[in-house]
């Protein structure tokens, strides 16, 4: 019967701290991996949109013989549905576009507020810029930054 009982002791209060300790060293280290996983997707869903608004721009320009004038962002979705021009907690959306005769700009705006803008110059310029007036840090750890 002695020998019975030493079979079923169980854990030592040690070893099952070791265990508590042991996964929460690996929580520190997975959590914020993970939370910095999450705002790089929505910074890339507000890239992505701002890219496809840039081509739809390019499409709109094609058919009016070479004129911007007619990018604006009702004329972007009507002609690419996917670019969302309303404003929503959920996912990015086109927060702006201006237009000249031989000019644009298209700026999407990410979930956690980052602005990302592509502006075509009347000299044929593209320049891609962003912006983190929010976190201050979503632009490659600043609050400004080109990409």
């Amino acid at each position: 019967m002695g020998a019975r009982a030493e079979d079923e002791r169980g854990f030592t209060l040690i070893e099952l701290l070791v265990v508590i300790l042991i996964i929460g060293v690996l929580a520190a280290i997975a959590i914020p991996s993970f939370l910095s996983s999450q705002g790089k997707a929505r910074d890339a869903s507000a890239k992505e949109l701002v890219r496809t608004a840039e081509t739809t721009a390019e499409s709109i320009a094609a058919e009016n013989g070479g004129s911007y004038e007619k990018v604006t962002a009702p004329e972007l979705n009507k002609v690419e549905p996917t670019i969302h021009i309303t404003a929503t907690s959920s996912e990015a959306y086109l927060s702006a576009a201006t237009s000249g005769k031989s000019e644009y700009t298209v700026t999407a705006k990410a979930t956690s507020g980052d602005e990302y803008s592509i502006t075509r110059s009347s000299a044929g310029v593209i320049t891609r810029t962003c912006s983190s007036p929010v976190t201050k840090k979503g632009c490659s750890g600043g609050e400004a930054s080109t990409w």
